[in-house]
């Protein structure tokens, strides 16, 4: 089973908000993402996908964006991100994908998905405590999504494979600091990472391989200019 991840794919069937207006480099990005996903991608094969998926602002209206994922091939894991309106309850989500059958797509929230001895774990992330503006409010939600991503990665406990980590925000700060998410990923023995929510010349302040141990990439889908990017096979 080949591994493959690609974030921010902002998905425009169920609104009219598409993202050309941001640069001519997502100029058809929709059918350019379907062509190379299907050029690159098998059906027995696993495809990450980190936050920032659909603009739809409910999960009712989001149809038309899930059923161009699901017709993609193989399996798809999906973790929230900051422009995810439409993210609602586990049981919510559960019920949805039952509802529409939607049978190569799994919500990835609090819990882990294995596959081939590899566990998938993730959160949503959140900004870094040391970026401009900063509120009390953000702590809050920081504070939460670290505890979130230790619930995930404590359903990985005994498992003895290869752990990847889904983030929509970077773990690090745009000069390269670790945040506490780092420090999890590390305490977990995670040993691939992978984030989006990136975009433009804040690409250009990634941080990409491999940092005491762990791998990480980024995968926003105009920095990989939207062809999914393996992560390696298992």
């Amino acid at each position: 089973m080949r591994v493959f991840a690609i974030s921010d794919l902002h998905l425009a069937l169920a609104e009219d908000k598409p993202m050309d207006i941001f640069g001519l480099e997502w100029k058809n990005y929709m059918q350019r993402i379907q062509e190379n996903w299907q050029q690159v991608v098998s059906e027995e094969d696993l495809v990450l996908l980190p936050g920032d998926i659909s603009w739809a602002t409910c999960l009712d209206n989001a149809g038309p964006d899930f059923q161009y994922i699901e017709q993609l091939p193989g399996k798809k894991i999906i973790t929230k991100g900051n422009h995810d309106y439409w993210w609602t309850t586990r049981n919510k989500l559960l019920n949805y994908l039952e509802r529409e059958n939607l049978k190569r797509i799994s919500f990835l929230q609090n819990d882990a998905c294995l596959f081939n001895g590899v566990a998938i774990v993730g959160s949503r992330g959140w900004k870094s405590p040391k970026d401009e503006g900063f509120s009390k409010q953000d702590e809050k939600i920081y504070l939460r999504e670290l505890e979130r991503l230790r619930l995930s990665l404590n359903s990985t406990i005994g498992f003895d494979g290869v752990i990847i980590a889904m983030l929509h925000y970077p773990p690090f700060t745009s000069d390269g600091k670790p945040t506490g998410f780092v420090e999890i990923l590390s305490e977990y023995h995670v040993d691939i990472c992978i984030y989006g929510h990136l975009h433009g010349k804040k690409c250009n302040y990634a941080t990409e391989g491999e940092v005491e141990g762990i791998r990480y990439h980024l995968v926003s889908a105009d920095y990989l200019k939207f062809i999914p990017k393996q992560l390696g096979e298992w």
